[in-house]
């Protein structure tokens, strides 16, 4: 799995010898059984999580019902708002697969970028990446229909739709699982 991240990472910063090894020595490489709630609603939490392989979820539980707002999976990034905040989390992260990612807190980065002044840098341009992106996905969700949401994501992230339980697409989508349904077929109609 160090593998992967140093790959990932080599494509924004070289790393020396003496960085992976203080990266590994972190400790930060966790496996997670699929189901594993990783945050639950009014939980704090410092940490933040990098996808190395797996699916995971964040949702809100409103009047009994999961309202899932994102999935995350392989070389994707998730820094729960309330560790920005420092405040209770407003809604859950759960594993929807078995999933290995790394963990790592404000602490271990403020202490990592003091040691090696690159891994700042290297942050920096992630976050401003990882904001980019979710303003244009926010724009895109805000401005199209339940039909075009569904095309989007079938362009955008297919194997999603393979990865994920259809009631929960549907939520993220902002529908009902029979809405999907009926989109679904509506979409197989057209193209035949």
């Amino acid at each position: 799995m160090k593998d992967i991240l140093f790959d990932f990472l080599s494509k924004y910063v070289s790393l020396t010898d003496d960085e992976k090894n203080a990266l590994l020595a972190l400790d930060i490489f966790r496996s997670v059984k699929k189901g594993t709630v990783l945050l639950q609603e009014g939980q704090k939490s410092k940490d933040s999580y990098f996808i190395l392989k797996g699916c995971i979820r964040t949702y809100y539980l409103i009047d009994g019902e999961e309202k899932t707002t994102a999935f995350y999976t392989e070389m994707e990034v998730l820094t729960p708002p309330c560790v920005i905040s420092k405040t209770p989390s407003e809604y859950y992260v759960g594993c929807l697969e078995d999933t290995i990612l790394t963990v790592s807190n404000s602490d271990m980065e403020e202490e990592t970028n003091r040691k090696f002044p690159k891994f700042e840098t290297l942050c920096r341009v992630l976050s401003e990446e990882l904001l980019a992106k979710q303003r244009i996905d926010f724009d895109a969700f805000k401005t199209s229909s339940p039909e075009q949401r569904y095309l989007n994501l079938i362009q955008k992230r297919p194997d999603l739709i393979q990865r994920v339980p259809q009631h929960q697409l549907a939520s993220y989508l902002g529908i009902k699982p029979q809405s999907l349904s009926r989109l679904r077929a509506r979409i197989l109609e057209k193209k035949s």
